[in-house]
């Protein structure tokens, strides 16, 4: 005979006495998903390995001092994943990147563009997860989310077995450099590295949008260094002020990094086509302006 129980959500599946022909006890039922391999069966995120996502922060339930995010000591930077019995996940605002999702510690979390989010898959191993440290949580753990949506979070399990904690599919990081909360050191490194922001998305200047995307909503940027090739490769060129300023060496940029958003154009002066951006960009040809900033303007 097969019980089954219907425990939180998973169905616990029992045989008792039943046995096949060749003598073995027998059981069959359908598979549950597995993080970061499809997910729920309606497509969303799933916690799996009987991970709890519970409301509010670690504080308001009533998590134990040093355990889980607060284990680690905020003056001391991440070096190495360690699987936790809790981690939280709280739409925050560090330095210019508002939203972006922090730790319970208030430290920022990153997301990569080498990795995938449909299927969830990480690809920072060895020497890279030592800089960039996985969020990894234990299984049958806690998730406490604060300002960010159950819908958006999951896990998916990484190489050596640990379960990394997914935003919006993109599984999460803390950065090495970063010694302490708020600091976003490890926005644009590489650019590949960004701020996730509470939906999955690249954080940015505001509203939670992409960097780069064009959005007006960013607090305006007083500098931008301009990169001769793309992913912010050197040689580069800085421009700071107020208002329109043209660029010395202009028609040259193919990347550009800036804390804030502002208006380039193709023409000196602020003239021909323009552009709004929010923050960094690592390809201006994916906004049809590689090698075409002849002015910039801010405020």
């Amino acid at each position: 005979m097969i019980v089954s129980v219907a425990t939180s959500g998973v169905l616990l599946l029992s045989a008792c006495g039943a046995e096949n022909k060749g003598g073995s006890a027998s059981a069959s039922s359908a598979a549950a998903p597995v993080a970061g391999q499809g997910g729920a069966a309606d497509g969303s995120p799933s916690a799996g390995q009987g991970l709890s996502l519970l409301s509010g922060t670690a504080k308001a339930n009533n998590a134990s001092p040093k355990t889980g995010d607060w284990a680690v000591e905020p003056g001391k930077p991440a070096t190495k994943p360690e699987a936790r019995q809790w981690v939280q996940l709280s739409a925050s605002k560090a330095g210019a990147l508002n939203p972006v999702v922090v730790n319970g510690a208030g430290f920022t979390l990153y997301r990569f563009d080498k990795d995938t989010a449909n299927p969830s898959k990480s690809t920072c191993d060895g020497d890279c997860a030592s800089t960039w440290p996985p969020v990894v949580v234990a299984p049958g753990g806690k998730v406490f989310l604060d300002g960010v949506d159950k819908s958006k979070v999951g896990t998916v399990k990484r190489d050596d077995g640990t379960l990394q904690v997914t935003v919006g599919g993109w599984p999460v990081y803390r950065f090495g450099k970063d010694s302490k909360p708020g600091e976003t050191k490890g926005q644009g490194v590489g650019g590949t590295w960004f701020g996730v922001a509470p939906d999955g998305k690249k954080a940015g200047g505001g509203a939670g949008g992409d960097a780069g995307s064009g959005s007006p909503q960013a607090k305006p940027a007083t500098s931008v260094v301009l990169f001769d090739d793309r992913n912010f490769g050197d040689p580069s060129q800085g421009l700071a002020g107020k208002g329109c300023q043209n660029v010395p060496r202009d028609n040259v940029a193919s990347s550009l990094q800036a804390q804030g958003s502002l208006k380039i154009w193709s023409e000196r002066n602020c003239t021909g086509k323009s552009k709004i951006v929010n923050g960094d960009v690592a390809d201006l040809a994916a906004i049809g302006f590689d090698n075409d900033i002849s002015s910039v303007f801010f405020g």
